[in-house]
């Protein structure tokens, strides 16, 4: 009966769609069937927590992902609080348990081969449009700069003689990215016929054919046509080019606080992922390189 008020709880005051309630009762009844079926009666004010972690690696066992755990670990947190809230327990069998630990998964980038395959052998058309999408994909991987990042980018924000780029990254937070030569080169070349080609300009560094800004699904559309040209990847946007600037510069024994600069991030931890990747990397080399391996 407590399950049933609790999905009429939902339903009534809380408005929750009739999906949501279905699930939300499919997880009560799990843990329900769960604690009879190890020769108990369900009932909540008796719950131990030794159950609730019995239910957990049962649902384990099961198959269930981590992500599926927590997310019936949830239904009854908020079992537990309606319950607690009309006064039918007085604790919480659930206040000392965590879930399992979501696996992040990890980045998806591109060899340096196919970067190479990419910038050096795909035709991106003339004029005007292909010089520029080609820039784009070019100082993706060259400045490892987010997709509002590249958007946002305006004239006065690129220093030639300095050779930095000023990018506005989360929270308005700005920070300079150097460039090498052959970026440079790139993005002279961009610009001259950039203004031959587009009398009427915004400030906006990367432009379309009327002078405006470029948005985020153009950029994305380019992005993934150009790289379903030399890869088979399933996740093909200007985050992989991101993921791979940041991997080869630790496959090139760039240190893990500089890479944390470049890429903005806030924290080392957030970086820290890529030295997975790599290291990822080094097993398959192992591999296919040594005979007993």
């Amino acid at each position: 009966m407590l399950i049933e008020s609790f999905l009429d709880y939902l339903r009534y005051e809380r408005n929750y769609s009739e999906r949501t309630i279905l699930a939300y009762g499919e997880d009560l009844c799990q843990v329900r069937n769960y604690v009879q079926e190890e020769g108990g009666e369900f009932n909540p004010a008796e719950v131990k927590s030794e159950q609730i972690r019995g239910w957990i690696v049962s649902l384990i066992d099961l198959g269930y992902t981590s992500t599926s755990v927590n997310r019936k670990l949830s239904s009854l947190r908020s079992f537990y609080r309606y319950l607690l809230k009309q006064g039918e327990v007085e604790v919480n069998p659930l206040r000392k348990i965590a879930g399992p630990k979501n696996k992040k998964p990890l980045p998806v980038f591109l060899k340096e081969s196919d970067m190479n395959k990419l910038l050096d052998d795909t035709d991106f058309g003339e004029g005007f449009i292909g010089c520029r999408d080609h820039l784009i994909i070019e100082m993706f991987y060259a400045t490892g700069m987010r997709l509002s990042e590249l958007i946002g980018l305006n004239d006065s924000d690129v220093d030639f003689s300095a050779s930095l780029l000023k990018v506005t990254g989360k929270r308005n937070k700005q920070r300079l990215i150097p460039f090498g030569d052959e970026l440079r080169d790139a993005m002279l070349a961009y610009i001259n016929i950039r203004n031959e080609e587009v009398l009427e300009r915004s400030g906006a560094f990367f432009i379309r054919e009327n002078g405006q800004r470029l948005y985020r699904t153009l950029v994305y559309d380019l992005v993934k046509r150009n790289l379903s040209k030399v890869v088979a990847l399933k996740k093909k946007s200007p985050h992989v080019l991101r993921h791979t600037f940041a991997t080869m510069m630790l496959n090139n024994d760039a240190e893990l606080g500089a890479v944390k600069e470049l890429l903005g991030h806030a924290s080392l931890s957030a970086t820290e992922i890529y030295t997975h990747t790599t290291f990822e990397e080094l097993k398959k080399v192992y591999k296919q390189a040594h005979p007993r391996a």
